[in-house]
């Protein structure tokens, strides 16, 4: 009888000592992140959807993850945003305090090979994503320009805010593929900065993401005075039916899948991601509480405020599937793309 009363003992114990051990991540971490606190470095200048996504996800993220830690959101422009990342990947600390938000073309200037990068985009650990992206190309009114077949015609000036953004990318990818005229007029900060441009006359027109337009110039989209010739996507978005898509343009195979490869870095759009070699449970912690900010009324207000009304919240694991397909793109569209931005 005793024999039996050891031996139930001692299955007892082990059955405790492995609940403890598979305590989960958000108790085990509750000593690592109270009293902490965490910043999101974000690439870009104030004033643009990056920087209004990043310090939107600051004021929330917090209250989400184990221990409620503060967070801080704080702007490392440069590099068309690269140097942020770089910073990410190489110098922020590996305990789940830094997180960073860049340009979505990220992984098309690694498969580039483009200098300010200084990161492997595969190996970032991608936490998740509140909008995917649709950047647009929009034009003033008193330019010539007033469509894709428009800008084959007549020449036109763009703002550009740095050679790793759309603002920049697919104006010069247009001129080489499909014979646009678009001329880029560059040292801009960020993308409010250009629109104001463009409706002082500094240049005809701008690449900037469609959700800025719709809340920050729906007055001018509705007079007329804003009209948008182009879409970054593979196909046309439903409340842009008559605006033609990067992915139909292109009179070839290989044209198809170079403009392509710059419509689908949308499926990166505003994502969030921290330095590589984070432990599974911080991970896991940081991804579970972002999912679970992007379900609180609070947030979702939030983001309403801001007039991201097409959030398309994306898990970390999704984030780096389009990374990967970003940099398993074929050679020959990769060789055709140096040759087009001389790199």
């Amino acid at each position: 009888m005793e024999a039996r009363i050891a031996s139930r003992i001692k299955v007892l114990a082990a059955a405790f000592a492995l609940s403890l051990s598979a305590a989960s991540p958000a108790t085990a971490l509750d000593g690592a992140f109270a009293g902490k606190t965490i910043t999101i470095t974000i690439g870009n200048p104030p004033g643009g959807t990056y920087d209004l996504i990043g310090r939107l996800v600051a004021r929330h993220l917090g209250a989400h993850l184990p221990g409620h830690p503060a967070v801080i959101a704080e702007n490392m422009p440069g590099a068309g945003s690269l140097r942020a990342a770089a910073y990410i990947f190489n110098v922020a600390p590996r305990d789940g305090t830094a997180l960073g938000i860049v340009t979505e073309t990220l992984a098309v200037e690694q498969a580039l090979g483009n200098p300010a990068v200084q990161f492997d985009a595969a190996k970032f650990t991608w936490i998740g994503r509140v909008v995917a992206s649709n950047a647009v190309h929009i034009m003033w009114y008193t330019s010539k320009v007033h469509s894709i077949e428009d800008a084959e015609r007549f020449p036109a000036t763009v703002a550009g805010t740095g050679a790793g953004n759309v603002s920049e990318v697919v104006p010069t990818l247009l001129n080489a593929v499909i014979g646009t005229k678009f001329k880029i007029v560059r040292g801009y900060q960020a993308a409010n900065e250009t629109m104001l441009a463009m409706e002082r006359g500094e240049v005809e027109g701008a690449g900037v993401n469609w959700t800025m337009v719709k809340a920050t110039r729906a007055q001018l989209l509705r007079d007329k005075k804003i009209i948008v010739i182009l879409q970054d996507q593979p196909a046309r978005k439903p409340d842009l039916a008559d605006v033609p898509a990067l992915g139909e343009l292109g009179a070839n195979a290989q044209a198809k899948q170079l403009l392509g490869l710059y419509a689908n870095t949308g499926a990166i759009g505003r994502a969030f991601f921290a330095p590589p070699g984070l432990s599974p449970a911080t991970t896991a912690a940081l991804r579970d509480g972002f999912i679970a900010m992007t379900k609180d009324p609070e947030f979702v207000g939030d983001a309403g405020k801001i007039s991201t009304d097409d959030l398309d919240i994306g898990r970390g694991e999704d984030v780096l599937a389009a990374v990967q397909r970003t940099l398993n793109v074929p050679q020959s569209v990769i060789a055709r793309a140096h040759a087009i931005f001389g790199r």
